[in-house]
């Protein structure tokens, strides 16, 4: 009998495709009313000083579908784009949150990423963040909304913005060739990457980034876990201290990155967080961004991991660290205090 179920366990693969599970903070509202909402915020940015409060109950509360719809309804309503009536009514760093809230997850990322490679210089933080932590789905609708967008292909603009083994790795990662999660361990197979980690790394006088770049950007994420823990077999120092002996600058945070998410993502937002509001004055940008792009993906897990690891609520510190009607719309995402 054992035998039995033992086979039938082995039948029960992961045919790859399936989603992972959501931690949203922001869900869809019962009673969703999308011409009553539009006709609340017409009424709000027509107030004399505008009512800052009503927008930011309405669109932090909504799903990016119910905020679709509302979008609609404002246009048949008061004959203008919402988003084009944001942008004249609010400013700062509220206007640029609620706007990020009119975009679906997907189109927020591209735009994200645009505006990351735009004019002169790149901002290598968020072009990192947001091509590092992002799965194979995350990336594959981010590239589709980018077409869309800017009738531009993802791999194009950032083989144009970065050189050398970096835009090598960006552009591995972007083109989701990563195996997807198998119930079956081959732990062979764990053994062989471990071992090649290690040789083409610590092992040998400079370091051999393609074999890096290959592994970690094309074998699942459980996979790998595995794999950066038979490498500690094999190797004097981790996979993190190995990447800190053996590259620098943008790669190292890159493959930092990666090993950071593929250990686990939550984690890494929560401390890409903490680090954001850690000084006197919040890094705006980056706690923003955080919050927009994951409140209906895993904010309310990042939430739990940000408490467990810094002993405080996110709610709290973006409280300490942010004022006025951003730090509303913030708590409002964050969604409740833990």
């Amino acid at each position: 009998m054992a035998l039995v179920s033992e086979f039938l366990g082995q039948l029960t693969l992961s045919y790859g495709g399936e989603e992972e599970p959501k931690f949203p903070t922001v869900v869809p509202v019962r009673d969703f009313d999308a011409a009553r909402d539009a006709a609340r915020i017409e009424t709000a940015i027509k107030t004399k000083g505008v009512d800052e409060q009503t927008i930011i109950d309405i669109l932090t509360r909504r799903s990016a579908e119910q905020r679709r719809e509302i979008a609609f309804e404002y246009e048949r309503i008061a004959k203008k784009d919402l988003s084009v009536a944001l942008k004249g009514a609010l400013s700062g760093s509220l206007e640029a949150l609620l706007l990020g809230l009119m975009k679906s997850t997907a189109q927020y990322d591209a735009s994200e990423l645009k505006a990351s490679m735009k004019g002169l210089g790149t901002d290598e933080e968020t072009l990192i963040e947001l091509v590092c932590s992002r799965n194979n789905e995350e990336l594959a609708e981010i590239k589709k909304a980018y077409r869309e967008m800017f009738k531009k292909e993802l791999e194009k603009d950032i083989s144009g913005d970065t050189s050398g083994n970096f835009a090598k790795l960006l552009l591995a990662l972007v083109q989701t060739r990563r195996d997807e999660p198998s119930n079956v361990v081959d732990y062979q197979k764990i053994d062989d990457d471990a071992r090649v980690l290690y040789e083409a790394g610590v092992k040998r006088k400079g370091t051999d980034v393609g074999s890096w770049i290959s592994i970690m950007s094309q074998r699942s994420i459980p996979h790998l876990q595995k794999v950066f823990e038979r490498y500690k077999s094999y190797s004097p120092y981790d996979m993190k201290e190995s990447i800190k002996k053996e590259v620098k600058g943008d790669l190292e945070k890159s493959f930092l990155t990666l090993v950071e998410c593929f250990e686990n993502r939550q984690l890494y937002f929560a401390n890409k967080l903490y680090e954001a509001m850690k000084s006197k004055g919040a890094k705006e940008k980056v706690v923003t961004r955080i919050l927009v792009s994951r409140c209906e993906v895993d904010l309310m897990r990042i939430r739990t991991e940000f408490k467990r690891q810094h002993k405080k609520s996110l709610y709290q510190t973006i409280a300490e660290h942010t004022k006025g009607d951003y730090q509303k719309a913030l708590l409002s995402l964050c969604g409740g205090d833990d």
